[in-house]
């Protein structure tokens, strides 16, 4: 076999790597080595570094050979291990085996690195769902996981995706973001972070909506930091994201997706009807999306005060009619007895959104007052203002209050709160 300055053009650095990824697979199997990683780090060294057909390399090459090597056989993610572990990282994008697109400070741009072959990337798709007892196959061709880190995972098996498969990895901060931070970064005022510290104190039910990647799942982390530390608190996921560490009695569940005979599938819905038998001071759904929206509200109805989730919509008022369409296909009720479910449940609306810089801001607070003729009443307690005398309006903005009061102070004078 020639080395690297040979003429034979399948003589690569990618082929000797593959090979070596099979021969360093084949001596931890052989071997059962269960030592930690630093250990396995050392035999890829000394293996590779010893290795004749890499003798042509520069120390640069090899470390990176070794580095590809140890991703391939160690870490779960492979290739994309460094991308990963780049906090400036927020996305990761794969379409196919040689486009991968990742979101860095907020923009959109395209990797240099690919993977060899299809199976490489169905390999680590594989890996991943079966950590959380999920699969993925032509009889079950999309999956939702999360990475150890609470990473969020969406891949598209090859038979549904023409340049697929498809993998999709959204990252959550290390560091559990605070209100401080988002005071910091203007994501929200200090007056209405104060306003809604209080309400979550005194049991309002608050939706968080807004679109995609506009920050809802992090938002509801934050808000969570407000619940009493003496309640009961049951938490319901499609994949377990939330990252609550201050409350010690909670229960976490996660749905659970039908095996290839088409049984075992735990649904949302599901979850919320058992979490309403075990005594829970406060229920909270990662994200309503279905005909859940039926059990979510009614548990808010029923005295389960203090209960949060979120949703996709672009505005307060079109959460509402997006949780109302929901409704309508769970459940056939007259249109004016869900809005009044609606209304009676839900105390608190916060739309969050993307500006065009890409920073993350807290857009609106809507009290969902009444209901009244037909309609249910909104009541804007906070608004994010556009500064329109600058050339770039939006990234001048500010949250501030309407002069708007809330109108529903039962809650926080039942609970000893000072009115807002």
């Amino acid at each position: 076999m020639k080395g690297f300055n040979g003429g034979d053009k399948l003589d690569s650095r990618e082929t000797y790597t593959k090979e070596i990824i099979a021969e360093i697979r084949k001596i931890i199997t052989e071997t059962q080595l269960k030592t930690a990683d630093e250990d396995i780090l050392m035999l890829i060294e000394d293996y590779i570094l010893s290795d004749k057909r890499l003798i042509m390399l520069s120390y640069k090459a090899k470390k990176n050979t070794i580095d590809s090597v140890f991703n391939a056989t160690r870490m779960e993610l492979d290739i994309l291990q460094p991308l990963a572990e780049d906090n400036q990282v927020n996305e990761i994008m794969v379409n196919g085996i040689d486009h991968i697109f990742i979101e860095k400070n907020g923009k959109l741009e395209k990797s240099d690195i690919r993977f060899e072959s299809r199976e490489q990337l169905e390999e680590i798709i594989r890996r991943i769902a079966g950590k959380v007892h999920r699969e993925i196959n032509e009889l079950n061709p999309i999956v939702d996981a999360r990475l150890e880190d609470g990473s969020r995972i969406n891949a598209i098996y090859k038979n549904i995706a023409i340049n697929g498969p498809i993998l999709t990895i959204r990252k959550f901060p290390q560091n559990q973001i605070s209100m401080d931070d988002l005071i910091k970064n203007d994501s929200i005022s200090s007056e209405a972070a104060e306003f809604l510290k209080i309400l979550v104190k005194g049991g309002y039910n608050i939706f968080v909506s807004g679109g995609t990647s506009s920050g809802k799942t992090t938002f509801l982390n934050v808000l969570s930091n407000y619940i009493p530390k003496d309640e009961r608190v049951i938490v319901i996921e499609d994949s377990a994201e939330l990252q609550i560490t201050a409350i010690e009695n909670i229960v976490r569940m996660e749905t659970k997706n039908a095996n290839v005979q088409g049984k075992g599938e735990i649904t949302v819905r599901q979850l919320i009807k058992t979490s309403l038998r075990m005594r829970p001071d406060r229920i909270i759904v990662g994200e309503v999306r279905g005909s859940e929206v039926l059990d979510m509200i009614q548990a808010m109805n029923t005295g389960h005060d203090g209960s949060l989730s979120t949703g996709h919509a672009n505005s307060p008022a079109g959460m509402l009619s997006r949780l109302e369409t929901m409704f309508l296909t769970a459940a056939d009720f007259p249109i004016e007895a869900i809005r009044s479910q609606l209304a009676s449940a839900i105390d608190i609306i916060v739309h969050l959104g993307k500006l065009s810089d890409k920073s993350r801001h807290v857009l609106e607070i809507t009290e969902v007052e009444a209901y009244d003729s037909g309609q249910i009443i909104l009541n804007p307690l906070f608004k994010y203002q556009i500064n329109r005398e600058n050339e770039n309006i939006w990234q001048t903005g500010k949250l501030t209050s309407t002069g708007n009061r809330l109108k529903n102070i039962e809650k926080l004078e039942m609970k000893g709160l000072k009115t807002i």
